[in-house]
């Protein structure tokens, strides 16, 4: 059976934006939650400063972040591989790229069907 695929990934300016914020915050952590306010941004949060719920589903690592998404989202997305990137922008009010000239984005593609049984879906 083939590797199963990451459900996130990041693209390197993403990476490059995770690194700087990791330099200067420590630990970090990010939540999709698909609120009406986040759109489709992800949330970055000092990892002290968040409390992962029940109802959470950790869908892997980028750049040594963990990235969470809220249940409900998760079961609409399963189907797809989030992809994350960094526009120029403001980030979300409470997320940790505001204020630096940049921000996450989602992007996403569908998995193929051989990704999808890797998977399990």
């Amino acid at each position: 059976m083939p590797q199963p695929p990451d459900r996130v990934t990041a693209t390197p300016a993403a990476l490059d934006l995770i690194a700087r914020l990791r330099s200067e915050h420590g630990d970090i952590l990010f939540h999709q939650s698909g609120g009406c306010c986040d759109g489709s941004a992800p949330m970055c949060y000092p990892q002290v400063d968040f409390l992962v719920g029940d109802h959470d589903v950790r869908l892997g690592e980028i750049g040594g972040a963990s990235f969470y998404i809220g249940a409900a989202q998760f079961d609409y997305w399963r189907h797809t591989q989030l992809i994350i990137d960094v526009v120029s922008g403001q980030g979300g009010m409470f997320s940790l790229d505001n204020g630096t000239g940049r921000r996450f984005l989602t992007r996403s593609r569908l998995f193929t069907d051989e990704e999808l049984s890797a998977l399990g879906s």
